[in-house]
């Protein structure tokens, strides 16, 4: 069996950070990077023999390919601290890596809110891959380049984003900044038709196209979230064009 080892960037995440490297447990390296927390996150880390690397956050790609130069497993395995996986998706990862057939494998994430998952929010993200020439780009919502095809795994991740509403939109508006700042450096603009198309075309597809509808008063909640923080990019985008921030 190829080794494996897990990647956990972290912040002030005392309350998920064990649970999150419990789940791994099958792993032969545990990293953990952490953006200088204020918390017993790092503590909690080292004393469940992670190996743990302070560093100042800056973006998310830079956290990860950090500490990818630690890295001495076959495979990596990156997750979030508020991500678990459960027993059937470590064997199907097994398996996946025994077969060599790809050099990634996308991770399917159903979305956790108003305590049950939305399988009808859900997002395929490649996060297994093969330590060779791999690494991130972009601000946040990373993208993981690898040589070679990616394959798709079955069972889900359990994925607890949402700790409440005033959590959830605070993170969209973070996130939008850094969207917003990687949209003018590729040299796009915001105008009022982006400030009114594209949040009603986000919430039509995440609460119609994608059928969110079918998970209820949260299946809304999170299209309405998903809409205000598409507008919140454009925003954030408009006042970077004008120098503010």
């Amino acid at each position: 069996m190829d080794a494996i080892t897990v990647i956990i960037p972290t912040y002030n995440e005392e309350a998920y950070i064990a649970q999150a490297i419990q789940s791994v447990d099958f792993a032969s390296q545990v990293i953990v990077v952490d953006s200088n927390s204020t918390d017993n996150t790092v503590q909690i880390a080292k004393q469940m023999g992670c190996e743990v690397y302070l560093r100042a956050f800056d973006n998310f790609s830079n956290q990860k390919n950090h500490a990818l130069q630690f890295a001495k497993g076959d495979w990596i395995l990156f997750v979030d601290a508020d991500e678990r996986i459960p027993y059937a998706l470590q064997q199907e990862i097994f398996e996946a890596i025994s077969s060599n057939k790809h050099a990634g494998y996308k991770l399917n994430f159903p979305h956790y809110y108003m305590n049950r998952f939305l399988y009808h929010h859900s997002d395929n993200v490649t996060r297994l891959v093969k330590r060779n020439n791999c690494k991130f780009e972009g601000l946040v919502h990373e993208k993981l380049i690898i040589d070679g095809t990616i394959g798709q795994l079955k069972n889900p991740v359990l994925h607890f984003t949402y700790k409440g509403l005033l959590h959830y939109i605070s993170k969209k508006d973070n996130y939008a900044w850094f969207q917003a700042e990687q949209m003018l450096k590729k040299g796009k603009k915001a105008t009022y038709f982006h400030l009114a198309f594209k949040p009603f075309y986000r919430f039509f597809s995440s609460y119609i196209l994608r059928r969110g509808f079918m998970d209820g008063i949260p299946g809304l909640t999170v299209a309405s979230v998903n809409a205000y923080g598409v507008f919140s990019r454009y925003v954030k985008l408009m006042l970077l064009q004008k120098g503010i921030k």
